[in-house]
């Protein structure tokens, strides 16, 4: 169906008489009813390879394209997105860019007026695409007003109901809870299965996609593409989910991609670990960072946060989960004060942070949002690691070190905009971290990272709670429970507004099947990370 040849693009920079190589010698072909899984590190160049099946890159992006890309043998190489849509259905990494009407019902339907359809059948694919997303009580919501996840989902549905024949999704799950991602991809394979669709998805977090997909191409950072069946490639690449590491340690062949594979080989592996490890929680101060007491807050008539009760205190963790509109991002946006309480109390370091001015607020509490590049405006990546450092009053290169850890090697002369999204969040990750303000709020900081830059930001929160002299309270909202098994301390749950579950990050992540990492759904409970089995293998082998 979809094939590309040769796809290269470069950047070129006439005052360096330089070019930057993006995509180098790319093949890969997509076949009727396939779908295909892109994956690789964090700025390889998967989004713009999406971007030139989509027809936006070069056209929207600049560049120099050579190669071609041809649909049913066809060369659509000069077809600009707008006819190449009716064939090709695109979502990007951030869906709210791309609406263009109000309420959820019309999203849906504006992509298939512009393709002229009829009334009829526009109402009867509104209607099923509502129910195959489990959308519908949000048909008549502003857009505005929806979380990150169900704009998401709203995204997907309205280029699902234009019912293209293939569908380009940049990371469709990042922003989804693990319920809600799991229906997602669901439903996409039940198009690839009944109706033939084929999918083209970049994915970072491949525990939830691999499982379903028929091959897997592999971006590697030296340019090279490794296109095949997911277990051979995932065999040495650099980039593995949880469970695909687990059976490398244990030597198991094939490797396993589903949760059920590793359960049947897992009964020797249980045997030689013996009892899980003991986790000792962190003996946090005395003094809380944040209390909250009866929190109430409302958005219009609409109470989102309902008696929310919260102890965040210096040296922990705390990781906040909850479906997709549950409240999470509205608690994190209460406790840096822009949002006041309807009723309740919110205190900050024994203050009410909507109570103090913006320069105040970013004295005792550090936020990165879930759209990072709202805290990006100036030219340059050096120009911003340089002004968050004057701003922290931090040494010259305090930033700039952080961002290494995360994302290493950006170029400091390219503009935060033409960075990936990944790059983006790692670049606001590190702005907000130079200052190291008492209390850290991080919104879905996962999205866009690939494994290696995941356990980085982990290593560095842990680093920053626990910091001697200077604790910190972190709390971090992720749908990312592999994130969650090696940061978090502790776990709390919002559902409807309201804390359900709050405790020790073990037994709340071992009693619930949404949020139990990979690890423990395959050893048990206690189990929560490789790095775990690495640790007792090495030790057995030691003895």
């Amino acid at each position: 169906m979809l094939e590309l040849r040769g796809i290269t693009l470069r950047y070129d920079a006439p005052e360096t008489a330089s070019a930057t190589t993006v995509l180098d010698g790319i093949d890969l072909t997509v076949a009727d009813g396939e779908l295909v899984v892109l994956a690789g590190p964090t700025g390889v160049g998967k989004s713009t390879l999406l971007g030139v099946v989509a027809g936006l890159v070069p056209s929207y992006t600049g560049g120099t394209l050579t190669g071609d890309v041809l649909l049913d043998g066809a060369s659509i190489v000069e077809q600009p997105a707008r006819e190449r849509a009716h064939a090709i259905g695109y979502v990007g990494q951030n869906p709210a860019a791309w609406f263009v009407t109000d309420s959820v019902e019309e999203e849906l339907a504006f992509g298939m007026e512009q393709l002229g359809l009829p009334a009829p059948t526009m109402r009867r694919r509104v209607e099923e695409t509502l129910d195959l997303l489990g959308i519908a009580d949000l048909r008549h919501r502003d857009l505005r007003t929806l979380s990150g996840g169900q704009q998401q989902r709203v995204a997907i549905g309205a280029v699902l109901a234009t019912h293209p024949r293939l569908l380009v999704l940049d990371e469709p799950t990042s922003a989804l809870d693990p319920t809600a991602a799991e229906d997602v991809l669901a439903t996409l394979t039940r198009l690839v299965h009944d109706l033939g669709v084929s999918v083209l998805v970049a994915e970072h977090r491949l525990e939830r996609v691999v499982p379903f997909a028929d091959r897997l191409c592999l971006l590697r950072s030296d340019g090279a593409v490794e296109v095949g069946d997911p277990a051979e490639v995932l065999q040495d690449a650099p980039i593995a989910p949880p469970l695909v590491e687990l059976g490398r340690l244990a030597g198991w062949q094939p490797l396993p991609l589903t949760v059920r594979d590793a359960r049947r080989r897992a009964p020797a592996l249980k045997e030689r670990l013996g009892d899980p490890p003991r986790r000792d929680q962190p003996a946090p101060d005395a003094d809380s960072a944040v209390d909250v007491r009866r929190l109430v807050v409302s958005h219009g008539r609409t109470a989102v946060l309902r008696e929310v009760d919260l102890t965040l205190r210096p040296g922990t963790v705390t990781a906040l989960m909850g479906r997709n509109g549950a409240g999470k991002s509205t608690l994190l946006w209460a406790l840096q004060g822009r949002h006041g309480a309807a009723s309740g109390t919110v205190r900050v370091a024994g203050q009410d942070p909507a109570r103090l001015t913006p320069e105040e607020r970013r004295a005792t509490t550090g936020l990165v949002p879930q759209s990072p590049a709202d805290l990006l405006y100036l030219e340059t990546v050096a120009a911003e690691c340089a002004a968050a450092d004057r701003a922290a009053r931090a040494d010259a290169g305090s930033c700039r070190g952080l961002l290494d850890r995360l994302a290493p090697g950006i170029d400091p002369d390219r503009h935060p905009r033409d960075l990936s999204e990944g790059q983006r969040l790692a670049l606001a990750v590190a702005i907000v971290l130079t200052a190291r303000p008492p209390v850290l709020l991080l919104d879905e900081p996962t999205r866009g990272l690939d494994y290696p830059a995941k356990r980085a930001l982990a290593s560095l929160l842990r680093e920053l709670a626990a910091e001697p002299g200077a604790a910190r309270a972190i709390l971090v909202a992720t749908h990312d429970v592999e994130f969650v098994a090696q940061v978090a301390d502790d776990l709390v749950v919002l559902a409807e507004g309201e804390v359900v579950s709050a405790g020790p990050v073990v037994p709340t992540v071992s009693e619930s099947p949404a949020f139990a990492p990979q690890v423990t759904k395959v050893l048990g409970a206690g189990w929560l990370r490789v790095d775990d089995v690495a640790a007792r293998l090495a030790a057995e082998v030691a003895r």
